[in-house]
């Protein structure tokens, strides 16, 4: 019988697991055509991330329009805007109650490294969301367009599968 687990596709009565390459090549394809993503939305860029499901730029098309208010039903968490120390417990936890495989976007400067707020004696404020969960794509900006943010996708699903559905800016001239 074929079992799904952190280790791959495998086969359950197998002593050593037999990975099966094609199988893991279409969930990689599911899983980037159909992403959940959760809002981490604490500042002005969760307005651009807002904008970015919106008809003009359409986050539909990669599967990702209905953003998610539960952790347990997302996939990605979009992390934008200052992160303090009194949110980091709660963002570690969205993040350990997300189920596996599960990839974390961060969204503007805030989110990156701290952005305007981070100078000499601050106290409070986190200096990038990557010292508190693993981050997967980092989307500069402040705040970042919508287009940064679908370019963004565009790199997770890269990640995900290995090759990229549209060619990326570089190809383009």
């Amino acid at each position: 019988m074929l079992c799904l687990g952190e280790r791959g596709v495998y086969l359950e009565k197998e002593v050593f697991p037999v990975k099966f390459a094609l199988v893991e090549k279409v969930l990689d394809l599911a899983r980037a055509n159909s992403i959940w993503p959760m809002t981490f939305g604490l500042a002005c860029c969760a307005i651009e991330m807002m904008s970015s499901a919106m008809s003009r730029f359409d986050l539909d098309r990669f599967g990702a329009g209905v953003f998610r208010a539960s952790p347990r039903q997302a996939d990605l968490m979009i992390v934008t805007g200052t992160v303090t120390k009194k949110m980091a417990p709660v963002l570690t936890t969205l993040y350990e109650q997300m189920p596996s495989p599960k990839w974390v976007i961060a969204m503007g400067n805030c989110a990156i490294s701290g952005g305007p707020f981070v100078f000499e004696g601050q106290y409070n404020v986190i200096e990038g969301v990557d010292l508190l969960v693993p981050v997967d794509v980092y989307v500069p900006g402040c705040p970042p367009r919508p287009e940064a943010l679908l370019e963004g996708f565009l790199k997770l699903e890269e990640k995900i599968t290995g090759t990229r559905r549209f060619p990326g800016p570089e190809n383009r001239w």
